[in-house]
């Protein structure tokens, strides 16, 4: 069985992360799923919502919670490869402008702008 996994996280303009880690937890269009080493070879559609990453390393264990709005996650051999439009590591999100964002989207009925602002604020508390 494969110790760890390695993990690329990806969005349109950049590389978001990319590092070993033991557990990664994602929500797709099937619920949320959990991917460790030696999981079964997956390719599934990825909805939005906080993916964790339990880091695993040299520096020892830390999580890393990262903002997705959609996109694609893909296992197999030990790699972990997630591809997304748009990605925010949750020590980039700014708290204030994400709840001024959502209330701004509740007052104006805009359903996605509203679930972007909602997710980048759940993210942002689940890394606290």
């Amino acid at each position: 069985m494969v110790a760890e996994l390695h993990v690329e996280l990806v969005a349109a303009d950049r590389r978001v992360w990319s590092g070993e880690a033991s557990l990664v937890v994602a929500r797709t269009t099937a619920g949320d799923i959990g991917i460790m080493p030696g999981h079964q070879p997956l390719l599934a559609v990825m909805q939005s919502g906080a993916v964790i990453i339990r880091t695993a390393g040299e520096s020892g264990q830390g999580t890393v919670v990262v903002a997705v709005h959609g996109g694609f996650l893909s296992y197999t051999d030990g790699k972990l490869s997630l591809l997304t439009e748009i990605a925010e590591l949750s020590d980039e999100i700014d708290v204030e402008r994400a709840e001024r964002a959502l209330e701004q989207a509740r007052a104006e009925a805009d359903a996605d702008a509203e679930r972007r602002a909602d997710v980048r604020l759940r993210a942002a508390a689940a890394a606290r």
